[in-house]
């Protein structure tokens, strides 16, 4: 049932989003008692039924076909990561055979071999819930340089990005933008909750960052969703001062995402990325070694 009300939320919510000019429909002035397309209208652009669409948005159905859902994705002009986001959706409604089981998260020695290759480059790995897998030094000092470095390495007491980015007095000045950041998190969030509808986990960091964050809870009721790509930000280092920041999202086989933190070349932003780098590693490289 908590599938089918999330497949109908969904489809609600992007109809509402959609004006009768945005498709090419004449309104003659009349009176909208609700904002967005009608139901009746959006059934009609998708070629169903209208009792048949309201049933889907009344989470009172979940048998639709994926032709079906295409005609309603084209129909309400979602882009390549909501119409994922919509089938994935749909697959959980129809039963529990079709959802995907979270397994344990851990990150493979490929990626540890990329981390370490990319020694003066900040990289931080992702897990489906955004908890820091694993950073290495450079990714560290620029996203968490105020956390434990093995942090990551303790399953119990992984940060969570979107945690540190709602709830971290740090991690929230760290971005000029913050709100285009924090949006960006709990798009990437909710693209997870739809993939994962069986993970508690991802469920609780939800309802505690609802809780806990008005801007989270109106940004979350918005259903907007986002998976990986690229992201300019203005970050504000307390080392190093302000920078340019290119976050590249790389997605691995295993649902996890590599996010690499570059700088343009030659430019005061990447003069900047390689004093905290190389400083962060000398520092690192010179503290007593731990018991």
């Amino acid at each position: 049932m908590e599938a089918k009300r999330r497949l109908g939320e969904f489809l609600k919510n992007r109809r509402a989003h959609l004006r009768p000019e945005d498709v090419g429909l004449a309104t003659y002035g009349d009176r909208r008692r609700v904002p967005g397309l009608r139901r009746e209208e959006l059934a009609r652009l998708a070629g169903v039924s209208a009792p048949y669409y309201s049933r889907l948005e009344q989470g009172q159905s979940a048998n639709a076909s994926p032709e079906v859902l295409e005609a309603i994705a084209q129909a309400l002009k979602l882009d390549e990561t909501e119409r994922r986001h919509l089938h994935e959706l749909a697959a959980g409604a129809r039963g529990p055979a079709t959802r995907r089981r979270p397994a344990p998260e851990h990150v493979t020695p490929a990626v540890r071999q990329l981390l370490a290759t990319l020694a003066d480059v900040p990289v931080v790995v992702l897990g489906r819930r955004s908890d820091v897998l694993a950073w290495n030094t450079a990714g560290h000092a620029l996203f968490a340089g105020h956390l434990d470095p093995a942090a990551p390495e303790k399953p119990g007491r992984r940060p969570n990005m979107a945690r540190l980015v709602f709830l971290d007095p740090h991690t929230r000045e760290l971005y000029a933008d913050w709100p285009a950041k924090a949006r960006a998190v709990v798009a990437s969030l909710r693209m997870a909750s739809g993939r994962y509808l069986d993970d508690p986990r991802l469920a609780e960091l939800v309802g505690e960052l609802s809780l806990r964050s008005t801007e989270f809870a109106t940004w979350w009721a918005d259903q907007r969703v986002k998976s990986g790509g690229d992201a300019v930000y203005e970050m504000r280092h307390p080392l190093v001062g302000t920078m340019t920041v290119t976050h590249q999202a790389l997605a691995t086989e295993h649902d996890e995402h590599i996010v690499v933190a570059t700088t343009e070349p030659g430019s005061p932003s990447h003069a900047a990325m390689t004093l905290l780098t190389h400083t962060t590693a000398t520092a690192r490289r010179t503290q007593p070694a731990r018991d």
